[in-house]
């Protein structure tokens, strides 16, 4: 087992990955930018080095910062967490070139998993559903006129790389295709770096459906259940929920054996996300693997007990999983809500700054992950999630209501959060129902 790790990451997965290791008797070296010197959290671990000025191009994407602080900080490996250089195959392989464990994929892995155009041939090969497309990138207009025309309109312009709704267009009709098809290679090459563009059928208003795995380096591989991830905005989540509602046995069943197989294919190790779209006739597709920890991996946690971050330190230093896949139950159902400091009556604006006071819920079930605290400055050079609250109870039904019970419970004095928004979602019929899509929130609110 490791003895000293480094943690290349801020805020609560920083703060979540100290707790972990604490506890598996590991010593941690964290890292901050001058945004984020006097954090609370930093004295939790053991060391702390500042890598950086304030924005995370001068700081937490500075690898040879990152490596530099690990080689002084003598650490064994470094853990991601997620964001950042997370899913860097660049970043992975300067690690282990420098005898340093990545806690993560392979780097080779990581890379054909990053690109979606392999990822979807290797979902073939697999044996799991794709959304009928492009069988490669698409070179010119020619080409992906021809390719919309056997698919049949509308089509998904889709990046090969990056992710976050970037490099994505909606093409209705044939005379939509040729603008589409240069603003989606346009933004692809300004976000990634990377034109390479594909095409897909569109399918209009699916769910979002993902897959929780983690697998180790002896050949086991397995899945903790699906999650929903269907209440977003502009391709950012902002509800997570285990188990997925009306979703019938048979296709739960099918598309975590999907996952499953996807990432035997993939010669994947440690913790990842197979993420599907799900149609009204509950069809599943493949759409990517994120080959890292999720925000949203404590509402798995949640359902199965299984510690997603102790787990992943165990495999990545070469131990088996403690568990196989009979061992892994969902029980209950859980709620996670994003608490953002945004400000939802005004287009989501974020809302940086000093926070006067803070409440936080509490009771049976409830879980709250975040680094804030009262007289914490939120700082506005990074993601605006100050925390999140979590709930798990034996119903979906008594989810929402210990979830609503909780947001009201929640002060945050000092900045506006999207804590009334979530409380709108979750007392909406649809939701109530679980009749809601990826459209939900953007048709409805």
């Amino acid at each position: 087992m490791y003895k000293r790790i480094l943690v290349a990451n801020r805020g609560e997965i920083a703060l979540r990955v100290i707790r972990a290791c604490k506890e598996l008797g590991i010593e941690t070296i964290a890292i901050f930018s001058e945004g984020d010197r006097g954090a609370a959290y930093l004295d939790l671990a053991d060391e702390a080095y500042c890598v950086g000025g304030v924005r995370s191009n001068e700081s937490y994407l500075k690898i040879d910062r990152v490596i530099s602080a690990a080689e002084v900080g003598n650490a064994d490996a470094i853990h991601p967490g997620y964001g950042f250089l997370a899913e860097n195959a660049h970043f992975n392989d300067v690690c282990r070139n420098c005898e340093i464990d990545f806690i993560g994929p392979l780097p080779e892995s990581m890379e054909k998993l990053g690109d979606k155009n392999t990822a979807r041939k290797m979902a073939r090969a697999a044996d799991v559903p794709v959304v009928p497309g492009s069988d490669g990138l698409i070179e010119d207009v020619k080409e992906a006129k021809r390719v919309a025309a056997e698919i049949g309109f509308p089509v998904l312009i889709k990046a090969t790389a990056g992710g976050g709704g970037k490099g994505m267009r909606v093409a209705e009709t044939e005379d939509d295709l040729e603008n589409a098809l240069q603003a989606a290679q346009q933004e692809a090459a300004a976000a990634f770096g990377n034109a390479g563009i594909y095409l897909e059928k569109y399918v209009g208003n699916p769910r979002h459906v993902e897959v929780q795995v983690i697998a180790d380096q002896h050949g086991n591989v397995v899945h903790l259940w699906e999650r929903d991830c269907s209440t977003q905005r502009r391709h950012q989540k902002l509800i997570e929920e285990s188990p997925a509602t009306n979703l019938p046995t048979e296709v739960r069943t099918a598309i975590c054996d999907a996952a499953v197989r996807m990432i035997r294919e993939a010669n994947y190790h440690n913790a990842g996300t197979v993420e599907f779209i799900v149609d009204k006739d509950h069809n599943f597709y493949f759409i990517e693997v994120n080959a890292r920890i999720q925000v949203e991996h404590p509402v798995s946690e949640l359902v199965t007990g299984v510690d997603l971050i102790k787990n992943q330190i165990i495999v990545a230093a070469g131990e088996k999983l403690p568990f196989t896949q009979d061992d892994i139950t969902c029980e209950g159902h859980a709620i996670e809500c994003r608490i953002n400091a945004e400000n939802p009556d005004k287009n989501f604006q974020p809302c940086p700054g000093k926070i006067e006071h803070l409440v936080i819920p509490g009771g049976l079930g409830v879980r709250w992950d975040s680094h804030v605290y009262a007289g914490y400055t939120v700082p506005p050079y990074y993601d605006s999630m100050i925390g999140k609250l979590l709930v798990h109870r034996p119903t979906r039904e008594e989810a929402i209501a210990t979830m609503l019970r909780c947001l009201e419970e929640l002060q945050v004095g000092g900045i506006e959060t999207t804590a009334s928004f979530h409380k709108k979602v979750l007392t909406h019929p649809e939701f109530a129902a679980g009749t809601i899509d990826t459209k939900f929130v953007e048709r409805t609110f």
